[in-house]
């Protein structure tokens, strides 16, 4: 994060990366999800790369200028641990949820008529919002922990290692092929979310839009990838900072 910028382009930023993430991430998964599509049953490795690209892109673009956090879980990770300031976390945690907002209501515009052609709630849900396979809240709270400790983690460690602390380029480059392989590695059970803006926003718009064959938008489960990754962002960064910072 670069404190010359001003509060409100920091904000925008946030904004705008959370909406190219949902873009990008859950266009692929509408993508492969909605009858119609091109990219019908196009399988888990490319949801997977689209996720990975809706971090680095982002990150390229506003990892020198807001930080690109992108993701509540992070925002308060970092200030839980004295990284970041109190004063700016409910505005930066109110961008990145609407920007998801955004994203997705952009995604169900471009992908109007392959909703209408899809008839299975799951499949139109899911490229919303996150559920965990075995319907175990349980299992999806430890799996989304699990993910978000490992990103958080290794998000700093990449970002401030000594290999490129001098390209900070590189280090964008690398987030992305982790969130890739995070959602490769860990997205079999929830999908993963790993991020409380990127369900919760999505989920929310789910509810209130008028889709043919939707069900309903399980909020019994949508504290898991809400609680679940805030958590794991005190926990990963504390782990980072206590060890590296």
């Amino acid at each position: 994060m670069d404190p010359s910028y001003s509060l409100a382009v920091r904000l925008a930023c946030e904004f705008i990366g959370t909406a190219i993430l949902i873009i990008l991430g859950n266009g692929t998964v509408a993508n492969v999800h909605l009858k119609g599509s091109k990219g019908y049953r196009g399988g888990w490795s490319l949801i997977a790369m689209g996720y990975g690209f809706g971090v680095m892109i982002p990150a390229l673009m506003f990892g020198g200028i807001s930080g690109n956090q992108i993701n509540p879980a992070f925002t308060l990770g970092l200030a839980v641990w004295g990284l970041f300031p109190w004063s700016e976390v409910a505005p930066y945690i109110v961008a990145q949820m609407l920007g998801a907002m955004a994203g997705q209501i952009a995604i169900v515009a471009t992908h109007k008529p392959y909703y209408d052609l899809t008839t299975n709630p799951d499949d139109i849900l899911a490229t919303f919002s996150t559920v965990n396979a075995a319907r175990s809240r349980l299992n999806g709270f430890l799996s989304e922990l699990l993910g978000s400790v490992v990103l958080f983690s290794c998000a700093l460690a990449i970002i401030n290692s000594p290999l490129t602390e001098n390209e900070p380029a590189v280090a964008h480059l690398a987030l992305g092929f982790l969130v890739w392989g995070l959602v490769a590695g860990l997205g079999g059970p929830t999908g993963p979310a790993l991020n409380p803006a990127r369900d919760l926003g999505p989920r929310l718009v789910h509810a209130f839009l008028p889709l043919k064959h939707k069900g309903p938008s399980d909020w019994g489960y949508s504290w898991v990838p809400v609680a679940a990754p805030m958590l794991g962002g005190i926990i990963g960064v504390g782990g980072w900072y206590l060890l590296l910072g």
